[in-house]
């Protein structure tokens, strides 16, 4: 995770990160967030809540819906990620995970 924009890079109000999804990666459990998250895929392929993505998809994924990002391609998947600032995130188990560092 590669953070771009949020609350301490001067943005009040939307978060942005890139990620790299190594190739062959197979997500581990489930989690959810409480804003709409959206994948926009730069390079490779990704599968996010069961749709697979190529270069130039993008997916909106809504607020409480199951969020798990695999990588079925042979190279690594590059994507941005965008999603209000002051989200916060509930792993699989109802455990909440708060807002992650890279979001702050």
């Amino acid at each position: 995770f590669v953070g771009m924009a949020s609350p301490s890079r001067g943005t009040e109000q939307l978060c942005t990160w890139k990620i790299v999804v190594d190739a062959n990666h197979r997500s581990g459990a489930a989690h959810t967030l409480d804003r709409d998250q959206v994948f926009m895929v730069l390079s490779g392929s990704i599968g996010v809540a069961g749709e697979v993505l190529g270069p130039g998809d993008v997916l909106v994924v809504p607020a409480g819906d199951d969020i798990d990002v695999s990588n079925p391609g042979d190279v690594p998947a590059e994507v941005m990620v965008a999603i209000p600032a002051g989200f916060t995130a509930t792993m699989a188990d109802g455990t909440p995970f708060g807002t992650p560092p890279w979001a702050k």
